[in-house]
């Protein structure tokens, strides 16, 4: 299965908050409480955003952390790379050329590379003002209700 971190996971739902508010500055305490999350997590998360210049500190006591930019102005993919250890990529070739001993035979690394770069696009074309819209909810004809993309994101997923 291909997921991100569950510290990226966090990080995007701090940014979102963060992002519902502009302007505004929050506290690690106060978003740790607001979002469920431990503190020394989020203040992980928002040191990381910060060395990426995706939020700004204040500090003193009405001191705290701020978008460092619009919302619409931040990718996922921004966020990703603030917060992943390693490069993007599906697999170890499409991250890092030369990672891997059967890189130069291999048969099926230039298709693995085009859906890296599709999916690097997806969440370049996605911004943080994207994330903070609802998702609907559609009822199947068996009564269950599932989530559904909204319409925001449809022209967004392009085949490369």
């Amino acid at each position: 299965m291909l997921r991100v971190s569950k510290l990226t996971d966090y990080g995007t739902l701090v940014m979102t908050q963060m992002a519902s508010s502009p302007g505004r500055l929050f506290s690690v305490a106060e978003l740790a409480e607001m979002l469920r999350l431990n503190a020394p997590t989020v203040s992980k998360v928002l040191k990381a955003l910060g060395r990426h210049n995706l939020v700004t500190s204040v500090r003193g006591t009405r001191g705290g952390y701020a978008l460092a930019r619009p919302a619409k102005t931040i990718s996922v993919a921004q966020i990703v790379d603030a917060l992943e250890e390693q490069p993007f990529g599906l697999t170890e070739c499409s991250a890092l050329s030369g990672s891997c001993e059967l890189e130069s035979g291999c048969r099926i690394r230039a298709n693995w590379q085009r859906i890296n770069t599709a999916v690097r696009g997806v969440l370049s074309d996605i911004s943080l003002a994207d994330m903070m819209q609802p998702v609907p909810v559609a009822v199947r004809p068996d009564s269950v209700a599932t989530r559904v993309a909204p319409e925001t994101f449809a022209g967004k997923l392009k085949t490369q």
